[in-house]
């Protein structure tokens, strides 16, 4: 298993949208999630920012997010966050969410 936290902003006039939107999350995202091997994941919101925590317990993780991608659903649900986001200019190529280094962890 490997943890994953990631950054990006809301844009301020979206922040109750999505917010909105977060609280009955598509079962089919739900499910398209689980199923490409994340576990235990939250959104927080702190002024402007969304700081997502995710657990992977997939083999793949490259394989599992380009099969998350290529999801008609979850397309869609991106489809509608993606205008409500405002990613880091800091990220790297290819990101929309900004990974994160963790540099302390205990159980």
């Amino acid at each position: 298993m490997r943890r994953y936290g990631m950054v990006l902003r809301v844009k301020p006039e979206a922040t109750e949208r999505y917010k909105q939107y977060h609280a009955a999350v598509w079962p089919e995202v739900l499910a398209k999630i689980a199923d490409c091997g994340i576990r235990n994941y939250s959104i927080y919101f702190k002024d402007g920012f969304l700081f997502s925590y995710f657990e992977y317990v997939g083999g793949d993780f490259a394989t599992d997010m380009a099969k998350m991608a290529a999801d008609p659903k979850t397309q869609e649900w991106w489809a509608i966050m993606e205008p409500m986001q405002d990613p880091l200019p800091t990220r790297k190529p290819g990101e929309w969410w900004a990974d994160m280094e963790e540099v302390f962890h205990v159980d």
